[in-house]
């Protein structure tokens, strides 16, 4: 917005023209979201309180957890508000991608939000059904899906790590496919979810490098030379991402162990659907795999771990997802976090390597 209002005064005023680089709307996306979440933490963490938003800790879990009954709980409002508002600020609003992300936050945050608050109203750890959350994730997704497929330039090919030339594709596919991408990432983010600091620290890496992703795929000459698909205006979702990487820091300052504030479902799914939808945007839909290892290690942990006792009733790991499995092994918290954080920092920079590994 600020580049719109802002940016035509160059030719009177010159120092309107820095609104012209990217680069420099990238860091102040993040700063702004940094400064709103980390200033709004405080009072919004003070009404929830008031308001007796607490988490309510499920019974079959590790029995360390309930010390953490009450703990003020839908933390996700903010790191939303933060992410909207600053992207509304730096980013081109009138770039159709742009609002697309949004869209998908707001959306699967709206999803988050009625869980969230099923479970606080009716005092237990279960809020929607797994169906209805499902169909309303996925109904989210098929519209995003069937925008960006009416989108100038859409491609149904698919960009695959490590390789030049080897570019399948999908045809109508490319729709369930996208689909499948923006809500996997959503439920695979919220299943990490359960320690603190867990899910927004790979957040904030991803959030990273799917910023470097964006903005060499809007960038012509660095995506020719790197020999990827170039995608005109997906630069734009570097500020977005830029964003989600400052909102999700000033988050981390407070939800980080012992949790001051915990993000819940409106927290989660906006940020996993925001990651998905970038991936899908940039045609860099697989390396969501890499750079979102640690969701997908937890995600995965939890289907082996159903699959495997309703086939041979006996289950793989001591409790899913594989945070869980480590705690009960006698791994502290923050131990476990830390030690993911730093897979995700690898895995991160291992994805970032295959721009140019091709």
């Amino acid at each position: 917005m600020l580049y719109l209002w802002l940016y035509p005064l160059h030719t009177d005023v010159s120092i309107f023209n820095v609104f012209r680089y990217l680069s420099v709307r990238i860091i102040y996306a993040a700063l702004t979201a940094f400064i709103l979440a980390f200033v709004l933490a405080p009072p919004v963490i003070k009404k929830l309180q008031e308001f007796r938003l607490g988490q309510r800790i499920r019974e079959e879990g590790p029995s360390r957890h309930l010390a953490k009954e009450g703990t003020p709980t839908m933390g996700g409002l903010l790191i939303i508000f933060a992410v909207l508002i600053s992207t509304l600020l730096w980013a081109d609003v009138s770039n159709l991608y742009v609002w697309l992300v949004m869209l998908s936050i707001v959306g699967f945050g709206l999803v988050g939000f009625v869980d969230d608050y099923v479970k606080i109203s009716r005092g237990r750890s279960e809020g929607l059904s797994v169906v209805q959350k499902l169909v309303a994730q996925m109904g989210i997704a098929l519209g995003i899906g069937l925008v960006f497929y009416a989108s100038p330039g859409y491609s149904t090919e698919l960009s695959v790590p490590f390789f030049k030339t080897f570019t399948p594709d999908l045809g109508p596919l490319y729709i369930p496919f996208a689909i499948l991408v923006i809500v996997g990432c959503s439920n695979a983010v919220n299943l990490t979810d359960g320690l603190d600091g867990l899910a927004i620290g790979p957040v904030v890496v991803a959030s990273v490098a799917y910023a470097v992703v964006a903005y060499a795929a809007g960038n012509k000459v660095v995506s020719d030379y790197l020999l990827l698909p170039y995608i005109e205006g997906a630069g734009e979702l570097a500020v977005l991402m830029a964003a989600v990487f400052g909102s999700s820091l000033g988050f981390l300052w407070f939800n980080t162990y012992p949790a001051s504030v915990f993000m819940g479902d409106v927290g989660s799914l906006p940020l996993g659907a925001a990651l998905g939808t970038v991936a899908v945007v940039s045609k860099h839909e697989l390396l969501l795999l890499l750079v979102g290892g640690v969701f997908v290690m937890e995600a995965v942990s939890v289907i082996f771990q159903v699959l495997s006792f309703r086939s041979r009733r006996k289950r793989i790991f001591l409790m899913a997802p594989i945070h869980h499995h480590f705690e009960i092994k006698g791994w502290e918290e923050p131990k476990i976090v830390v030690r993911l954080w730093i897979l995700a920092i690898l895995l991160t920079l291992l994805s970032l390597s295959t721009l140019k590994l091709r």
